[in-house]
C-alpha cells in the first residue's frame, strides 16, 4: 500500500464518474464561539430535555436525538448518509468505552445521565470546534440504500411477524442455542447496569461463568438501549425478554446491511446513479445469498455488530477520509468497538490499519498529537477484552473448537466473489490506482488470517471447522465490499458536449440502462433470491439459501423442545434459591431448554452445575445432574423416560433424594 489513497481517481471511460478531488474540500469559516450565557442555556437544555423525555416516557428519542447530533458536527462525508454512518461507528465504538465509566457510576444505564452526559459533551465539542450543527440534505442515493438495507432485514424478520404465539417465536429462536446465552447475557448486564467482567464474583451469582469474561458491547450496548426504549421502566423476562433480545438482533443486522451497502459505495467513490443503483443491489443480494444471514439464524449477535463494525473500518482504511482528525478519531473508536464485541477480528482489522498507518505515514505527521493521543487510548481499550479473554479466562484454547457447518459454501463464496474482485481490479480502468491496491493488501490480510485459523484446526487434528467460518464471514465482507470495482465497469449513458448534444436522450440511455437490468438479475439469480435454484452460494445439501430456507420456513411446526421449554416456564416460576432444571427422553433435548428457561427465568448462574459438562446421552446425563447440583434441586420431568432415569438413579444412591423435588410436566402445543 502506498500513501497516495487521496489522490484523484482517473475517470472511467464513457462514463460520467467525476475524479475525487486532490484537495481537502473547502472548509467553511469557522463559527464564532458562543457567548457563556447561551452556551450555559444549551448545556442546562442538555439535561432538561432528557429528563422531560423520560418523564413521558418518550425516552426513546434520545438516542436518535444524540446520533443525529453527532452526524451534524463531523464533517467527512458527502451525503446523509455518510454522515449518519460515521456517526453511528464513532458512537458504537466510544459508547463501548463509555461503558466502563457506567459501569461504576451510581446511576448505571439510566436514560436521564446517560443522554445527558453525551448531549453535553456534544455541546463542548461544537463550542470548542466552533462548528454549528449541519447535515446535507437526503438525496435519493440516501433513501435507496436505507430501503434495500430494510426491505433485506424485514424480509429475514418475516418467521418472527407470521409467528403469532410466543410458542413460535421461541422455536425460531431455540434453531440457535446460542440464542438460549445470549439474552442471559443482555439480562444480566441490563439488571447489574454494567460490564460483568468489572465485578466477576458478583456476576458469577447471576450468570454462566463462561459469560463473565465473554466479549460484551453488543450485549452492553443493546442492554443501554433496551433501557431507552423502556424509559428506564423494569427490565423484561420471560416472554418479554426474549422479545427485546430478537427484536436487537435484527437491529443489529440490520446494521451489518447499512454497513456494507455504505462501504461498498464509500470505496467506489463517486458513481454514475445507475452504477450506484446496481451496487446497492448487489450488495443486498450478495448478504442474502451467501452465509451470513446464518448469524442471525443461529445467533451469533456479537459477530455480527463486530462485522459491521470491521465493514466501515475496513471501508475506511481503503479509501481515508479527507479530513486526518476524523479519520484518526473513527479509526480509533471502531477498533476499540471491535475489541469489545467480538475481538477475534482485532487481529486482522488491526494488521489492516497498521498498513494505513505505514502508507500514510507523510500525512500522519503532520497530526503528530492527534495521532500520540489517539494511539494511547486506543492501545489502552481495544485489547482489554481480549487480554482478559486470553489471561484470565483462558478463551484461547476455543480456537480448535470443533463444529459449525461444513465450509463448501465458505468456499464457494470465496473462490467465486474473489476471483470477480481480483478480475475486476485487474482491468486497465482500475488497476492503476492507490485505492485498489490499499484494498488488495486487505483481502490478502482477510485471506491470510482465515488460512491461519485453519491451520489451527489441522494442526488440532480437525477439519476447519468453528472459527475458520468467524474468518471466512470477514473475508466474505471484504469481498462484498470489493464488489464496488465491478459496479465502476458497467456501462452509463454518454454526456452530451457542446459539440455532439444528445438528440434522443432515451434512445441513448437504453443500452446502458438494459445491461444494467440483465447484470442486477444475474446478481439476484446468481445469487439464489429469484429463480428455482438455489444459487451460487446455496447451503450444502439444500437447494436454497440461508435466507430463503429461514423466510420460508413453517412458524406452525413446533419442536418438542420449544413445546416443553414455553409449557415448563408457564407451569413452574422460578423459586428463589432453589435450582430448575428440565431432564427430558434424550439429553440433548434437556440441555437446550435447561438453558432457555434458565435464561428466561433470569437464573443461569444458579443452573450451571446441571446444565454444562459433558454427558450428554440418557440415562447418565440424569444420574450426573443429581450428583453435582447443589440443593434444593427441582427437576421437571418433561417424559417417562427421564422419570425412569432418575428413579434408576436413587435406587443406586438413596441419598440423592435429599433436597430433590420432582414436578411432572405434559408438554402442550403452547398457544
Amino acid at each position: 500500500m502506498r500513501a497516495d489513497a487521496t489522490k484523484e481517481m482517473p475517470a472511467v471511460p464513457g462514463g460520467t464518474d467525476k475524479p475525487d478531488p486532490l484537495e481537502k474540500p473547502p472548509t467553511p469559516p469557522a463559527a464564532r464561539r458562543p457567548g457563556i450565557g447561551p452556551l450555559l442555556a444549551v448545556l442546562v437544555a442538555c439535561w432538561l430535555v432528557p429528563l422531560a423525555a423520560n418523564a413521558v416516557h418518550a425516552a426513546w428519542l434520545l438516542p436518535p436525538l444524540v446520533l443525529f447530533g453527532t452526524a451534524s458536527l463531523l464533517r467527512s462525508g458527502r451525503t446523509l448518509l455518510d454522515r449518519v454512518v460515521l456517526a453511528l461507528a464513532l458512537l458504537a465504538g466510544l459508547t463501548c468505552a463509555a461503558g466502563l465509566l457506567f459501569s461504576v457510576w451510581p446511576w448505571g444505564l439510566h436514560p436521564v445521565p446517560v443522554s445527558g452526559l453525551a448531549l453535553t459533551v456534544l455541546t463542548l465539542a461544537a463550542a470548542l470546534s466552533r462548528r454549528a450543527p449541519r447535515l446535507p440534505r437526503p438525496g435519493w442515493s440516501d433513501l435507496a440504500s436505507l430501503a434495500a438495507a430494510a426491505l433485506a432485514a424485514g424480509y429475514l424478520a418475516t418467521p418472527y411477524l407470521r409467528a403469532t404465539s410466543f410458542g413460535q417465536r421461541l422455536n425460531l429462536a431455540m434453531v440457535g442455542e446460542d440464542n438460549g446465552r445470549h439474552p442471559a447475557l443482555f439480562d444480566v448486564i441490563g439488571r447489574l447496569g454494567g460490564y460483568l467482567f468489572l465485578d466477576p464474583d458478583t456476576a458469577r451469582e447471576q450468570i454462566f461463568s463462561g459469560l463473565v469474561h465473554y466479549p460484551q458491547g453488543w450485549h452492553f450496548t443493546t442492554a443501554l438501549l433496551d433501557g431507552f426504549l423502556r424509559s428506564s421502566g423494569d427490565a423484561p423476562t420471560g416472554p418479554a425478554l426474549m422479545d427485546h433480545y430478537v427484536l436487537w438482533c435484527l437491529a443489529t443486522f440490520g446494521m451489518l446491511l447499512i454497513a456494507l451497502i455504505w462501504a461498498a459505495q464509500h470505496v467506489a467513490g463517486l458513481l454514475h446513479p445507475l452504477r450506484r443503483l446496481v451496487l446497492i443491489i448487489a450488495v443486498t443480494a450478495l448478504v442474502l445469498g451467501t452465509e451470513l444471514p446464518r448469524l442471525l439464524v443461529a445467533g451469533y449477535p456479537s459477530e455480527t455488530f463486530g462485522l459491521s463494525l470491521s465493514a466501515i473500518l475496513i471501508a475506511l482504511v481503503v479509501r481515508p477520509l479527507h479530513r486526518l482528525r476524523e479519520q484518526l478519531i473513527l479509526v480509533g473508536a471502531l477498533l476499540i468497538g471491535i475489541g469489545f464485541s467480538y475481538y477475534l477480528f482485532l487481529f486482522p482489522i488491526g494488521a489492516m490499519v497498521l498498513c494505513w498507518l505505514v502508507a500514510d505515514r507523510r500525512r500522519l505527521r503532520t497530526r503528530p498529537g492527534t495521532v500520540a493521543i489517539i494511539a494511547v487510548f486506543t492501545a489502552a481499550l481495544a485489547p482489554l477484552t481480549a487480554l482478559l479473554g486470553v489471561l484470565v479466562a483462558g478463551q484461547s484454547e476455543a480456537l480448535a473448537a470443533p463444529g459449525g457447518t461444513p465450509p463448501v459454501e465458505t468456499y464457494n463464496a470465496m473462490l467465486g466473489l474473489g476471483a470477480l474482485v481480483v478480475a475486476g481490479i485487474f482491468v486497465q480502468t482500475n488497476r492503476g490506482e492507490s485505492t485498489w491496491r490499499r484494498y488488495l493488501v486487505v483481502l490478502a490480510v482477510g485471506l491470510l488470517f482465515s488460512a491461519a485459523m485453519a491451520a489451527v484446526n489441522l494442526a488440532n487434528g480437525t477439519q476447519p471447522a468453528y472459527y475458520f467460518g468467524k474468518t471466512a464471514h470477514l473475508v466474505i465482507v471484504v469481498l462484498i465490499v470489493g464488489t464496488a470495482v465491478l459496479a465502476r465497469l458497467l456501462p452509463v449513458p454518454a454526456e452530451s458536449t457542446d459539440s455532439e448534444p444528445r438528440r434522443r436522450p432515451i434512445a441513448g440511455a437504453l443500452p446502458s440502462v438494459a445491461t444494467a437490468a440483465l447484470v442486477t438479475i444475474a446478481l439476484l439469480a446468481g445469487t439464489g433470491l429469484i429463480g428455482w435454484t438455489g444459487g451460487f452460494f446455496h447451503r450444502t445439501g439444500s437447494n436454497g439459501t440461508w435466507a430463503k430456507d429461514w423466510a420460508g420456513r413453517d412458524v406452525r411446526a413446533i419442536t418438542r423442545p420449544a413445546s416443553v421449554t414455553a409449557a415448563a416456564y408457564r407451569a413452574y416460576p422460578a423459586i428463589p434459591g432453589t435450582v430448575t432444571l428440565v431432564v427430558d427422553k434424550q439429553g440433548p433435548h434437556g440441555y437446550r431448554e435447561s438453558i432457555f428457561l434458565s435464561a428466561m427465568q433470569g437464573t443461569s448462574g444458579q443452573t450451571e452445575p446441571g446444565i454444562y459438562f459433558t454427558i450428554y446421552e440418557e440415562p447418565a446425563r440424569t444420574a450426573e445432574i443429581l450428583r453435582r447440583v447443589p440443593r434444593p434441586l427441582r427437576l421437571i420431568v418433561a417424559d417417562p423416560a427421564a422419570q425412569l432415569a432418575i428413579d434408576g438413579a436413587l435406587k443406586v444412591d438413596p441419598s440423592l433424594r435429599e433436597g430433590l423435588t420432582l414436578v411432572p410436566l405434559k408438554p402442550a402445543r403452547p398457544r
